[in-house]
């Protein structure tokens, strides 16, 4: 009975989602929802079934828009209900580099076809037009790269370096092969890249040259511009976030999207209350950064020569002024040049007022569905086809080839003799003893 009535839930709740669209328009202006149907053959067809639904809430749009850093992570994760699909989220950075999700969506697949409709919408909403300078990064999801080609090209994507690594072990193992991946990976310079991969090459010929088809600037921070503002070489940001939702995703559509919506709104509240208690020119992470930039800074002596000028790229990428750029800002300021306090030389995305400026918009709650508005739409939305899948639903995530295992350090108990605590004999325990005999033999008197 109570699986009946579950599986009702899971059906009912797209009858109910254009009602849920105009609640969650209503109570959080600014918010945009688009609801994808399969298209019908018939026009008398008063029905139409569900293929996705994308949500950009008013309040984390303006917020990214404040910012100031164009840097966004896409990544999608299973739904493990009846109805088969896939949440794809999109997460940029935060001023104190903490994950700062944007939008979301429910669609029926990872393919070219919902990849590209999501980023249109997104694009839409972030005012991005197909000239856009814009940074993603990405796993390099089935579809994903056509998407981005045909919607942003003029884009820069990269792709997260330790995907590349765990597709690089399926063939090429080793740690001295890994880490020297991430020497290359991590350079700034395209001297100090070329160098590395010379290196590669020394250790495996082959890994090199299928780690050279993968073009560098999609992986490699000697060839990525400075337009992100950031050096990251993962897409964690996607991964923390889609880790928020697990319980999420097994739920009914609505409880589903309701789930994602109520974590955002708490996040926003619970990242509020630590912006409450700061002070300074600098979020906490940025101004601890760069406190060890410039006590690297105190170890160089910089030569005055009445201009200024560094190649290490650090700066340019990251937006904090590096540790030759600092010592040099210092030296100017020692020569009487009227010079900013070095703090001021840090890019605006990592200011406390800007950090201040995107978690100030709030996310509002929903009534109950009952006092929802009514849709006039004149379709009946029916769920989509339901497909039984193989086997037990899979609730944990696949885990990747260099990631631990939980169950590691533990041993196995199977093919231990297990020893009886009260007979001290082998082949059973204390539970199932019947007094077998031995020197530990328990006798009756």
């Amino acid at each position: 009975m109570a699986e009946r009535i579950i599986s009702r839930d899971y059906q009912v709740q797209y009858g109910f989602l254009r009602d849920y669209v105009l609640e969650l328009l209503n109570t959080n202006p600014g918010t945009t929802v688009r609801i994808d149907v399969y298209p019908e053959t018939s026009l008398s067809v008063t029905t139409r079934t569900f293929r996705r639904i994308y949500v950009c809430l008013g309040a984390l749009k303006l917020g990214f828009k404040s910012g100031l850093r164009d840097f966004l992570g896409l990544d999608g994760t299973f739904m493990k209900g009846p109805y088969t699909g896939q949440v794809l989220t999109v997460v940029g950075l935060d001023s104190n580099n903490g994950i700062y999700p944007v939008a979301y969506a429910v669609v029926e697949t990872e393919s070219t076809s919902s990849w590209t409709w999501f980023l249109e919408l997104l694009g839409e909403d972030l005012d991005l037009g197909p000239n856009s300078n814009f940074t993603f990064i990405s796993d390099r999801q089935k579809g994903i790269i056509p998407a981005m080609e045909k919607v942003f090209p003029s884009a820069e994507h990269r792709f997260c370096l330790r995907h590349i690594q765990e597709n690089m072990k399926k063939q090429w193992k080793g740690k001295d092969l890994s880490d020297q991946l991430w020497e290359c990976g991590r350079a700034t310079t395209v001297n100090h890249f070329n160098r590395a991969m010379d290196e590669l090459k020394k250790i495996n010929a082959e890994a090199h040259a299928w780690v050279s088809k993968i073009p560098a600037n999609t992986w490699a921070k000697s060839h990525f511009s400075g337009r992100a503002h950031t050096d990251c070489l993962l897409n964690n940001l996607c991964e923390v976030f889609n880790s928020k939702l697990d319980e999420g995703r097994d739920k009914p559509i609505i409880t589903c999207l309701e789930y994602i919506r109520e974590y955002l709104m708490k996040r926003l509240c619970v990242v509020q209350k630590e912006i409450d208690k700061c002070e300074g020119l600098l979020t906490p992470t940025a101004t601890t950064l760069f406190e060890k930039i410039k006590a690297d800074a105190s170890k160089y002596v910089a030569k005055y020569n009445g201009a200024g000028n560094c190649s290490c790229r650090f700066w340019e990428i990251t937006g904090f002024p590096c540790r030759h750029a600092v010592c040099a800002i210092w030296d100017k300021i020692e020569n009487g040049e009227n010079a900013p306090h070095v703090d001021e030389w840090v890019h605006p995305c990592y200011r406390l007022s800007t950090w201040k400026a995107m978690y100030f918009n709030k996310i509002d709650p929903l009534n109950r569905r009952t006092m929802w508005p009514k849709s006039d739409c004149p379709f009946t939305l029916l769920p989509p086809k339901h497909k039984t899948q193989v086997g037990r639903p899979k609730k944990k995530r696949r885990r990747g080839v260099d990631e631990p295992n939980s169950q590691a350090g533990r041993l196995s108990r199977k093919y231990l003799a297990v020893t009886c605590s009260k007979c001290h004999n082998k082949g059973h325990n204390s539970r199932t003893c019947k007094g077998q005999g031995g020197s530990g033999e328990v006798g009756g008197g």
